[in-house]
C-alpha cells in the first residue's frame, strides 16, 4: 500500500508540473532564473555584455527542487567580449531548460553599445535576439486514466524573441533595467492551442516581463568588502524580489545570503580560484508549500576570463 501511495504521489507531482507549471512557463515566456544572476547578468540584461572588460566564458547548471519528479533542470553557456574600441560589445548564449515533460533549447545573440558617463561611469544600451525550440512529450506522462486525450500527442514549436536593456556602472555601484521579451512569435508549431497565433507580434505593455537590478559595494576595511544587491521582477501582475548580500574576504572568497520573496532563502559561496577563474555554488531552500516535496535547489557556476583587464573599462570583481 505504501509503495502504491508513493507511485501515485510521484505521478501526481509530474502531472501537476505538466498541467500547471508547463503551460504557465509557455505562456509567460519567462527566462530561466538563477540565484547567482548578479555574477553574470547577461542572462537578464543584454546591456551587461562587455562589462567585465575582457572576453569571458561562463557556464552554469541549476538542479531545482531536488527530489521532486519532473523538477526543472537548466544549463547555460554564455560568452561575451568588448570590442577593441571599448565602445561596444557582443555576447552569445546557449541554454537548455527542462521542466516536467517539456524541454526548451535556445540561442541568443546580444549587442551592447557602451559610452563613458562622467569620470568613472559607463552607460550601456543593449539588444538581444534569439531563437528557441520547445518540445513537450505529453505521451511520456503516466496518467491515472489510460488513453487520456490531453496526453495522446507530443507538441513542438519554434519561436523567435527579442529584448532590450540599459545598464550603468561606476566604481562602486550599478543599476540596470531590461525587458527580455518584446515580441511574441510562432514560426512553426504543431500545437493546436497555438494554431491561430500570429507569426510575429509585439507583447502588450501589461504583459511585459521587466527586470530591475541594482547593487553597490561597501569597503569595510582592507580585507572585507560587503556587496548588497537586489533584483525586482515583474511578470504580468506578479512582482517578485531577490534581496542579496555578499561578503568578500581578501578578494578571494565570498559568502552570501539571499531572500526570494514568497519562494526561498539562499546561501551562496564564490571562490576566485585564480585571477581568471571563478567557481560559484548556491543552495536554495523553499519556503513555499513546495518545501514539502523537495530537499532544495543546487546551482553551480564556473567562469573563465581571457586577456588582461583595463581598470578604465571593467567593473570590480564584486559585480
Amino acid at each position: 500500500m505504501n509503495l502504491l501511495k508513493r507511485h501515485h504521489c510521484k505521478n501526481g507531482l509530474i502531472i501537476y508540473l505538466t498541467i500547471v507549471l508547463l503551460p504557465f512557463h509557455l505562456a509567460a515566456q519567462q527566462e530561466p532564473m538563477y540565484s547567482q544572476y548578479m555574477f553574470n547578468m547577461l542572462n537578464v540584461n543584454p546591456a551587461y555584455a562587455g562589462s567585465r572588460g575582457v572576453p569571458n566564458l561562463t557556464t552554469l547548471f541549476r538542479n531545482q527542487w531536488t527530489g521532486m519528479p519532473g523538477a526543472p533542470k537548466t544549463g547555460n553557456v554564455s560568452f561575451d567580449m568588448p570590442f577593441a574600441t571599448n565602445n561596444s560589445a557582443i555576447g552569445l548564449q546557449l541554454y537548455t531548460d527542462r521542466i516536467g515533460v517539456q524541454k526548451t533549447q535556445g540561442v541568443k545573440f546580444n549587442y551592447a553599445y557602451r559610452a563613458q558617463a562622467g569620470e568613472s561611469g559607463v552607460l550601456s544600451m543593449g539588444l538581444s535576439m534569439g531563437l528557441k525550440n520547445r518540445r513537450a512529450n505529453y505521451t511520456d506522462v503516466n496518467t491515472f486514466v489510460p488513453g487520456d486525450p490531453v496526453f495522446n500527442s507530443n507538441i513542438s514549436s519554434l519561436n523567435a524573441d527579442a529584448g532590450a536593456g540599459i545598464f550603468y556602472t561606476s566604481d562602486n555601484f550599478y543599476v540596470g533595467a531590461s525587458v527580455p521579451f518584446l515580441l511574441k512569435s510562432n514560426l512553426n508549431t504543431n500545437d493546436p492551442l497555438e494554431a491561430g497565433a500570429k507569426w510575429l507580434e509585439a507583447v502588450k505593455a501589461k504583459d511585459l516581463n521587466i527586470f530591475l537590478t541594482a547593487g553597490f559595494v561597501v569597503y569595510l576595511n582592507e580585507q572585507l568588502v560587503l556587496k548588497p544587491s537586489m533584483m525586482l521582477k515583474r511578470s504580468g501582475s506578479s512582482i517578485q524580489a531577490d534581496l542579496n548580500s555578499n561578503l568578500w574576504i581578501n578578494d578571494i572568497i565570498s559568502f552570501g545570503v539571499s531572500y526570494r520573496t514568497k519562494e526561498s532563502v539562499i546561501g551562496m559561496l564564490e571562490w576566485q580560484m585564480t585571477p581568471k577563474l571563478r567557481f560559484g555554488y548556491s543552495y536554495d531552500r523553499s519556503i513555499s508549500n513546495l518545501r514539502l516535496y523537495n530537499t532544495g535547489s543546487h546551482e553551480f557556476m564556473l567562469r573563465i576570463e581571457f586577456g588582461t583587464k583595463s581598470e578604465e573599462t571593467s567593473i570590480p570583481n564584486y559585480f
